[in-house]
């Protein structure tokens, strides 16, 4: 079922920005990510699933309506914690909570204070003189603690340090955990990587790519980094038929690449020889997308030319 629906979704500012022609959609109990720099579309994108702006052409739909037409009616099935906090003329953390509750009709705040522990929040500082990380956890306990069936969350690390990122990705997979639909936009590759089903990379407005995560994680191949103690045998390994991705010569040096299912041959090869080192390397989120956005920016390119 796709909770979140785009259908060439566009609103164009003018000189280049803004979103243009955007497809995909967000499927029940998936957590599905936007990754891109500044200005790249994202927050554009996210304000336009909340209903906040009308698009020049193109539609969203949430839950099956049209999120401009129906935006009052979708807000009661969405947790939305925006990019840019801003808060009431309220207080103290708590009177804001309170409010929140008061509005979203929760009678039970166990669960809001599980989350104000959890994230090591003083709700009882002045709202106005909160730190950025602190506003960003008030908003955060503020939209979870509504317990809705959609989370939509624009960069909400923003602010928080390193370890709170991680306690708030934790909540993220409880949230999951529950089978709730989120949608979450970063620039950071590896929180994604560690939460989300598929992302989408946004550039200049356009979706380059959406990924797969379990493709991503699970490839039918795996490369090696390997150097050679002295350079004839780094020249008769050459001479085999693994497939080398890269050459550093200066080094004794290759990269190959190779299929799961011939990595035993490729070992019992290696123990005929010396090394200095062997190791995997590593592919993930970030290492896809730079390939993606490079044979992107090659494709502008030519098409320009």
């Amino acid at each position: 079922m796709e909770v979140i629906k785009a259908q060439n979704l566009t609103k164009d500012y003018g000189f280049g920005r803004g979103i243009f022609d955007l497809n995909f959609d967000v499927k029940k109990g998936e957590t599905f990510g936007f990754v891109g720099t500044n200005g790249s579309g994202k927050t554009t994108t996210i304000r336009h699933i909340m209903g906040f702006c009308k698009p020049n052409s193109g539609s969203v739909e949430v839950v099956g309506k049209n999120s401009w037409k129906y935006a009052s009616e979708i807000k009661r099935y969405v947790e939305y914690v925006p990019g840019e906090i801003a808060f009431p003329d309220l207080r103290t953390g708590t009177e804001f909570l309170r409010s929140q509750a008061e509005l979203l009709g929760i009678h039970d705040m166990q669960y809001a204070n599980y989350l104000i522990e959890k994230l090591q929040l003083d709700p009882s500082a002045n709202l106005k003189r909160m730190s950025k990380g602190m506003k960003q956890k008030t908003a955060i306990v503020a939209a979870l603690m509504a317990n809705k069936e959609i989370l939509i969350l624009d960069e909400p690390t923003t602010g928080l340090d390193p370890l709170m990122r991680l306690t708030f990705l934790e909540l993220i997979k409880e949230e999951k955990a529950k089978g709730k639909t989120i949608l979450m936009s970063s620039q950071m590759f590896d929180e994604l990587e560690d939460t989300c089903d598929r992302v989408a990379l946004i550039f200049e407005g356009h979706i380059v790519d959406i990924a797969d995560l379990s493709k991503i994680k699970n490839l039918p191949y795996k490369m090696y980094k390997i150097e050679f103690l002295n350079v004839d045998e780094y020249k008769k390994f050459k001479k085999l038929k693994f497939e080398i991705v890269r050459d550093q010569e200066k080094y004794n040096q290759v990269t190959v690449k190779i299929d799961n299912d011939k990595l035993g041959k490729l070992f019992t090869v290696l123990k005929k020889y010396h090394l200095k080192f062997l190791s995997e390397v590593d592919y993930n989120l970030e290492k896809y997308f730079m390939e993606v956005l490079k044979k992107h920016k090659e494709e502008v390119k030519n098409a320009v030319n």
